[in-house]
């Protein structure tokens, strides 16, 4: 069997600084790992731009199903067709998060011929900015504690301490704890909780901000927690956030590496996006912006998540405006969302696609809801039909967007060739400005039913007691005007992860609403979401080693 890390092994990596000159990066902005990764300067950015096209495209993709889509791969494939037709392009892509990788998910570095480099060192540990996040995190937490042990002069009320620990890795058994136990030399017993670090608000932070200066901001507006009358307790009067700069310092530079064929790729921040805003940081963006005519960036899961949160979030915050969207589908994709199960996705059946073929509208709708124009990539398989991909095609002609079946997973850049000139087409077509689907001062509880009823297509908006009180609070404190992230399973654009297709007469229900005020929106929780995933019965970990020669297995 052919393997991604096999595949890998047939390709050179160039020296990073070659990559870094082709992109026109200059040798003293340039902070090498070694020779195949390297961090680049943020003072880059204050260098005169040599370019004059700055296109940006985004990767999103219909409702993931257990079949896989392959956005990610996507993405690098439509980058290396870029370069196939000697186009200047860079990819801004998230980092892999240690929990999938040693979880169920694997790591995230693309597929087959459409990959970065070097995969094991990327899907572990990479630069160490999850671990730095990690750690600033933590930082506070510790802080927090130690006030309650020493006084609590600023009278916090540790039944309302907002701030939990992180840690990356998927561990159910740390969701919740009571922490300080074992006497009075040990700290104050009180209830506590892990998140996964892509849930961190540090790295929500780290990923929305401007430069060092607006992290600095972001972080000491933090609220970590309340008084027993509920005013707001902020990181900044824990005397934390000079430490956590100093932390984070190097975890603020992009890391740049590159694709089989040389593309340039800057990876950056990892917010998962069924529990965070789920985009790689607006710095890593504006880099590749900055140097390349075409950016290419992906947003995690579904169009109705990492789409919408990229779009409502991330662009409004940094300014963005993409030119254009592509949707990735794939046959056996549609095929489950028609009704399929994953044991008879190989075998042909139309039906079963067109039967799907209802989720692909819907987020096409999304799409131009927001004024952009979408693309379709159908990632291709080697079990799709001729008469499977061109029913596709045919509802992409009706539909008036683009639309290409891709063999980038196979052939690498010449596989997306088609893909990248129909990208190119519907971007320097006549571009409209972003439109938004709720405005900022609208009222909390609107913006939520907007997300529902307009995005995600429910029929309405159940509100649970607590929800209530929490908007009401956020609002009375001043942080209404924000935007929204809503945290909701991936697997359905219900909150119900059964509900495959495109499911119609649900109703969304909203169990909990978080002020994050560092990251700059209020977390909206649906359904039963955990921020601290658990490891599968058999977990990618076990197939994991590492060679006597130093080769790492079962990374992919």
């Amino acid at each position: 069997m052919t393997t991604d890390v096999l595949i890998a092994r047939q390709y050179a990596a160039r020296p990073i600084q070659e990559i870094a000159d082709n992109l026109g990066v200059s040798h003293e902005d340039l902070l090498p790992y070694g020779r195949e990764i390297a961090k680049v300067d943020l003072k880059a950015l204050d260098k005169p731009r040599k370019r004059d096209k700055q296109k940006l495209i985004l990767v999103s993709a219909i409702t993931p199903t257990p079949a896989g889509e392959g956005k990610t791969t996507t993405s690098i494939g439509l980058a290396q067709a870029f370069t196939e037709l000697h186009e200047s392009a860079c990819l801004a892509l998230r980092e892999p998060s240690l929990g999938p990788c040693m979880g169920m998910k694997g790591g995230a570095c693309g597929g087959g011929h459409s990959q970065v480099m070097p995969l094991d060192r990327i899907n572990l540990h990479f630069t160490g900015d999850f671990h730095a996040i990690t750690s600033a995190h933590n930082l506070l937490a510790a802080l927090i504690d130690n006030h309650l042990h020493f006084g609590n002069k600023l009278g916090i009320d540790q039944r309302k301490i907002t701030w939990p620990r992180v840690l990356d890795m998927n561990d159910r058994a740390l969701r919740r704890n009571v922490t300080g136990l074992g006497g009075p030399g040990q700290g104050v017993p009180r209830e506590s909780s892990f998140d996964i670090t892509a849930a961190s608000e540090v790295m929500a932070m780290l990923c929305l901000a401007k430069d060092a200066d607006d992290l600095r901001a972001r972080l000491n507006r933090t609220v970590i927690g309340y008084t027993q009358d509920t005013s707001p307790i902020f990181a900044e009067q824990m005397g934390s956030v000079g430490a956590m700069m100093a932390l984070l310092r190097d975890a603020m530079n992009p890391n740049l590496v590159q694709t089989f064929n040389g593309t340039p790729a800057f990876i950056h921040g990892g917010p998962f996006a069924n529990i965070a805003h789920g985009c790689n940081s607006v710095i890593a963006t504006r880099m590749a912006m900055h140097f390349a005519d075409w950016t290419i960036t992906e947003a995690g899961f579904g169009a109705d998540l990492g789409a919408e949160k990229f779009l409502d979030i991330k662009c409004r915050s940094a300014g963005l405006n993409p030119d254009a969207i592509v949707l990735v589908a794939t046959i056996r994709a549609l095929k489950m969302h028609g009704g399929i199960p994953v044991k008879e996705l190989n075998a042909p059946n139309a039906q079963a696609v067109k039967d799907g073929l209802p989720n692909l509208d819907k987020h096409v709708e999304n799409v131009r809801m927001y004024g952009k124009p979408a693309v379709v990539a159908l990632n291709q398989f080697a079990t799709d039909t001729p008469e499977e991909i061109e029913m596709v095609r045919q509802r992409c002609e009706e539909l008036g967007i683009g639309f290409a079946a891709s063999t980038h997973h196979a052939e690498g850049g010449p596989g997306a060739v088609d893909l990248a000139k129909a990208v190119m087409k519907a971007a320097e077509a006549e571009q409209t400005p972003l439109r938004p689907i709720y405005e900022l001062d609208d009222p909390v509880e609107e913006k939520i039913r907007a997300v529902a009823l307009k995005v995600y297509g429910a029929k309405d908006v159940e509100f649970d007691g607590l929800a209530h009180r929490q908007i009401k609070r956020a609002e009375e404190l001043g942080y209404g005007n924000l935007p929204i992230c809503i945290a909701k399973v991936p697997g359905s654009l219900s909150d119900d992860p059964k509900k495959y297709g495109r499911p119609t007469n649900f109703t969304i229900t909203i169990r909990r609403v978080e002020i994050n005020a560092g990251a700059g929106f209020l977390v909206v929780i649906t359904g039963e979401i955990f921020r601290m995933p658990g490891l599968p019965r058999v977990p990618a970990a076990n197939e994991i080693d590492l060679l006597e020669d130093g080769t790492i297995t079962g990374v992919e």
